[in-house]
């Protein structure tokens, strides 16, 4: 009896550290970059991108850092020249999901800029804790303040809804048109969770089990597309592998777990002060939808009523439309900014 006792003992305690250790804040880790890119507005770090990454864009992108806080870094996409187009990404991918649409704009015309979220791609990795909503804002927005940004068009899915306008917000006259993709912009009023695996993951312990552990998150995202084969292993790697190999993979459970569930969710004041910002805006918009995704698709009705002039495309794409109808969305960021400049 006292040998399995122990055993006993002894598999709690290891359990404990388990649960220690995989529910851990997780470190800092901040990229290094090696000589410099000149914009009009500065001298920025430049990074010279993997092959994995470089082979999947034209040689005559811009890769570099913009330092938002000191050591913390966000990695910047940018191509072309002319009137500036901010492409903000969602949870997992990065500035990367937006290289379709680029290709498909008149890139002697527009500058395209695509930031990644820290934690996420090639931008510094932070604590768990340090993934607050109001926190991501302030870091995109510090970017466009570096980046002297004057006016712009913009266009955001998932987090890069709430992030990219709660940005643009505290400059709230840089705006001037906007494409719309599967997103949010409105404060909960009542406790909802907005999927299964958003409720599931919140959980402590069980969310670090299923997100960190059992699964790679970056592998399963083809069940969120209208088309399973658009999120390919390439795709997987793309936005998987700059996370797994900082060593802190925090960032996608952490931001799984920043949506809102309710009006005491800590995300809440900030997505009440994004919705009024929406509820102000008077300009050229239009929505490019994914009807097929399963986590966001239901709320174009929303988004119709936050946009009412806007025309909307409906597509067959899922979540990540970007991989699946980048010419939808180039057209209308096009008809967009041609209305913004003329």
């Amino acid at each position: 009896m006292k040998f399995f006792f122990k055993v006993f003992t002894v598999l709690i305690v290891l359990l404990f550290l388990f649960g220690f250790y995989i529910t851990r804040d997780g470190k800092i880790y901040t990229p290094m970059g090696t000589g410099k890119v000149v914009l009009d507005s500065g001298t920025y770090e430049a990074f010279s991108l993997p092959d994995f990454a470089s082979n999947l864009i034209d040689f005559d992108y811009k890769s570099y850092f913009v330092e938002v806080e000191p050591g913390l870094k966000v990695h910047v996409l940018e191509t072309g020249k002319g009137f500036p187009v901010f492409l903000m990404h969602g949870n997992p991918t990065s500035g990367f999901l937006y290289r379709k649409v680029a290709e498909n704009l008149p890139l002697d015309q527009v500058r395209v800029i695509m930031p990644t979220s820290l934690g996420l791609g090639f931008s510094s990795k932070i604590p768990a804790s340090e993934h607050t909503l109001e926190n991501h804002i302030g870091w995109i927005h510090s970017v466009l303040k570096e980046l002297e940004i004057t006016e712009l068009v913009y266009s955001g899915q998932d987090w890069g809804g709430p992030i990219g306008m709660g940005a643009l917000s505290q400059s709230p006259d840089i705006l001037k048109g906007a494409v719309i993709l599967n997103t949010g912009f409105n404060a909960p009023t009542s406790n909802v969770d907005i999927s299964p695996a958003h409720a599931l993951v919140k959980i402590p312990f069980i969310g670090e089990l299923i997100i960190e552990v059992f699964f790679s998150i970056f592998d399963r995202l083809g069940s969120t597309q209208g088309n399973p084969e658009s999120w390919s292993s390439e795709i997987a790697e793309l936005y998987g592998r700059p996370v797994y190999e900082s060593g802190n993979f925090k960032a996608p459970l952490a931001m799984m777990r920043m949506v809102t569930d309710g009006p005491n969710h800590p995300s809440t004041p900030s997505m009440q002060k994004i919705e009024k910002y929406v509820e102000s805006l008077k300009i050229p918009a239009e929505i490019v939808w994914g009807m097929n995704d399963p986590i966001l698709g239901k709320l174009l009705p929303s988004m119709q009523q936050n946009f009412p002039k806007a025309s909307v495309t409906k597509t067959s794409a899922g979540h990540f439309l970007q991989e699946e109808v980048p010419e939808e969305i180039a057209e209308a960021l096009v008809r967009v900014i041609e209305k913004v400049i003329n």
